[in-house]
């Protein structure tokens, strides 16, 4: 692979260390919710309400993290650091106007949310997402600054303090409670369950904001710039569109999907099961949030460079390669991941393949953007996001009623599916760039045979049954080597086989 490649694969690595490990230790999560949370329609509280939090984070950095890339990479651009002022500074005013807002209305907004029995949830949710936002613009600048090394500590140390808090609260003071309650009376309520993941994380929230005061302190040191923050802000602004219809279609099932029943508690208990088998998937959305932080800046700095199309091939080539292996190691050993939920939630199991299909249709599109990105025309992707989230809308409304949960894999499989095409095709005509079509489908194609051969054979023991899946994925990850990454080429290996 070119230098270029390499430094991506280098700072995808690095920062999926982040993501996925403290995705996956999130993930371990999972199982103790699904066990220590009285019903499904409990954790189905959590899942509505995350639902709500990953949108509004869209909405309060409306757009400023790419935005911020962009003009700090620009060629004529001398003062990066009045940049980084200018998109903190905004950030920062609008994230304290939501928390205000939110406090203020806090009763209506949780009738209207159907959480008038318990508006604080509403209320901490409101917080930590103003300032997780408000985070995004310092974590965006330790990318530019090429820290992915303090990036990663940062993400994962909060990971890990928000995990410590969930045992602590969920499982450590149960047991205090039992053999001495006087001692955890004055602040712990047995019977409060599902509020302490919340207060978990308003916690973790703030204690990541601490962490990252250099970061802020130098932003804010430096001259604000009004008429800077003006041009960031035309820029931005269609991907803030962009990225709502784009949140909404990863989302808008798990906040529309209560209000679609009469039953509330069967709604919840319905987006409980899903929302945990979700998170079998996660795999899939762990590598694609990786490589989206990575990509980034690589795409708006790679701009500078004469071979930048020949990048964007190879960076789409080899996406596309590991998330088709990712997707046959879930699928191949799902009957292993299941354990990670509670039995009650297995009717969920359904929707993994569709929902990892889906997000390597996203990621795919994620790949594509790169063309309305560079020509300045972000338009096309609030209307490519725009038509996605009205299709996923349509099928919710129309099919989940009648099919459940389900229907709310399929509407993101289809959404995503058509702005994929859609980028891709108006793309090859804005800003035409060779992908290589037919590496894509050959694996596609192989992928799928391995998929069938590996699944259609019912073998009754567990170890046979692996043992030949792990083979059937092992074929798969040779022909690959062979192909396009012989041993020979890889860098720390070569000079052994040129010896």
């Amino acid at each position: 692979m070119a230098g270029g490649m390499k430094r991506l694969a280098k700072d995808t690595a690095i920062y999926g260390l982040s993501s996925i490990i403290g995705r996956f230790l999130n993930w371990m999560l999972v199982p103790m919710y699904t066990r220590v949370l009285v019903s499904a329609g409990e954790y189905g509280v959590v899942t509505n309400l995350y639902g709500y939090t990953a949108l509004i984070v869209v909405l309060l950095t409306y757009g400023m993290e790419t935005g911020f890339f962009r003009f700090v990479n620009k060629k004529e651009e001398q003062e990066p650091v009045r940049v980084y002022a200018s998109t903190l500074y905004s950030v920062a005013f609008t994230s304290i106007l939501f928390i205000l807002l939110i406090l203020f209305f806090l009763n209506p907004i949780s009738r209207a949310l159907r959480y008038e029995a318990n508006p604080e949830y509403v209320g901490m949710m409101g917080c930590l997402v103003a300032i997780d936002a408000f985070c995004c613009i310092p974590f965006a600048y330790l990318r530019y600054k090429n820290r992915p090394v303090r990036f990663a500590s940062l993400k994962l140390l909060s990971i890990f303090f928000n995990i410590f808090l969930n045992l602590f609260f969920l499982i450590l003071c149960p047991k205090i409670h039992i053999s001495h309650p006087e001692w955890i009376r004055w602040f712990y309520r047995p019977d409060y369950g599902v509020g302490y993941i919340f207060i978990s994380n308003v916690f973790t929230t703030a204690l990541t904001l601490l962490f990252l005061l250099p970061e802020i302190l130098s932003g804010f040191r430096a001259k604000f710039d009004g008429q800077r923050l003006r041009k960031i802000l035309r820029y931005s602004f269609p991907i803030l569109i962009l990225g709502i219809a784009g949140i909404l279609n990863q989302t808008v099932d798990k906040i529309v999907f209560p209000f679609l029943f009469d039953d509330k508690e069967y709604a919840d208990s319905q987006l409980g099961i899903y929302g945990a088998c979700f998170k079998i998937a996660v795999v899939m959305v762990l590598f694609i949030q990786a490589f989206r932080y990575a990509y980034e800046p690589f795409i708006f700095s790679k701009n500078k460079d004469h071979d930048n199309k020949n990048a964007y091939v190879e960076a789409m080539k080899y996406f596309i390669i590991f998330s088709l292996v990712i997707f046959l190691g879930v699928m191949f050993y799902l009957d292993l991941l299941k354990y990670f939920v509670d039995e009650k939630y297995y009717p969920g199991l359904v929707v993994v393949p569709i929902v990892m299909c889906g997000e390597l249709f996203f990621g795919i599109y994620y790949n594509l953007s790169v063309w309305y990105k560079l020509t300045d025309q972000t338009k096309w992707g609030a209307y490519f996001s725009i038509t996605g989230c009205i299709t996923t809308v349509v099928i919710l409304i129309g099919f989940v009623p009648h099919y459940g949960f389900i229907a709310c894999a399929w509407a993101s499989f289809v959404s995503n599916l058509l702005m994929m095409l859609l980028s891709y095709f108006i793309g090859q005509k804005k800003f035409p760039v060779a992908y290589d079509l037919r590496s894509a489908f050959l694996y596609g194609a192989i992928a799928t045979l391995c998929f069938i051969a590996g699944m259609a054979p019912e073998i009754d023991s567990g170890i046979l049954r692996w043992t030949y899946r792990t083979v059937i994925l092992l074929i798969f990850v040779g022909i690959i080597i062979k192909k396009d990454f012989p041993l020979s080429k890889i860098s720390f290996l070569g000079k052994y086989f040129k010896k």
